[in-house]
């Protein structure tokens, strides 16, 4: 038997109302970035224009939408299953699961736990990044009135947070194909913006201010 606030609640239950709150931290966050996301682009076009230039190459087109579709279908997929199978995860998403012999149960509740409430602390990171990009938020493209933004946080945890609220292996599969579409993409961002003479001189003295793309001294 388990005691969670002042209920007592049976492996089953516990277990239930766990995957509720991991589906519902889920739920959240991507509530929050879909309507963040709608709100930042009003925001752009506003404030910088449409977008005037975007890649033309076979891999410059697809590499935005497989990159959004790794970051969102995992998520997507365990919320959906798990909320319609009663908050218990399906057979095959159990075979995924991370190894249960290493934590006792307490253990692995208290790190799920942790996870749902890192995520909220994560919301305010993913909202300040979008107030610094501002008119300059888009996929993969210049705006009618580009600038660099030289401030603003990125936040690169969320899946490690999702693989523990989920106790599973498959948001990490997500993550490191959402990884290598950033990693492609960033060259072809840069080569659009070096091509763009309003732009090209202040972005080359952003570089040689911070030469490392995603990891300081590193890359």
């Amino acid at each position: 038997m388990y005691y969670i606030a002042g209920l007592t609640l049976g492996p089953s239950s516990s277990s239930q109302a766990l995957e509720g709150l991991a589906v519902f931290t889920t739920f959240r966050y991507m509530q929050y970035i879909i309507s963040g996301m709608r709100a930042t682009a009003s925001v752009a076009n506003a404030e910088a224009g449409p977008i005037r230039s975007t890649p033309t190459s076979l891999i410059g087109k697809i590499i935005s939408p497989i990159h959004g579709l790794a970051f969102f279908i995992p998520p997507v997929m365990y919320s959906l299953c798990v909320a319609f199978n009663r908050f218990v995860q399906p057979a095959w998403m159990q075979r995924m699961s991370l190894p249960h012999d290493y934590f006792q149960y307490e253990t692995e509740v208290g790190l799920r736990v942790a996870a749902c409430a890192s995520t909220f602390v994560v919301l305010r990171f993913v909202g300040r990044t979008s107030k610094h990009l501002g008119g300059q938020w888009h996929a993969i493209g210049r705006r009618e009135k580009p600038k660099v933004v030289q401030t603003g946080s990125s936040v690169l945890i969320q899946g490690v947070l999702f693989t523990l609220m989920s106790w599973s292996y498959a948001p990490l599969v997500g993550l490191s194909i959402t990884a290598a579409a950033f990693a492609v993409k960033m060259p072809i961002e840069e080569d659009l913006i070096m091509k763009d003479p309003a732009i090209a001189g202040e972005y080359r003295a952003y570089m040689q201010k911070v030469p490392a793309r995603v990891i300081p001294f590193l890359w």
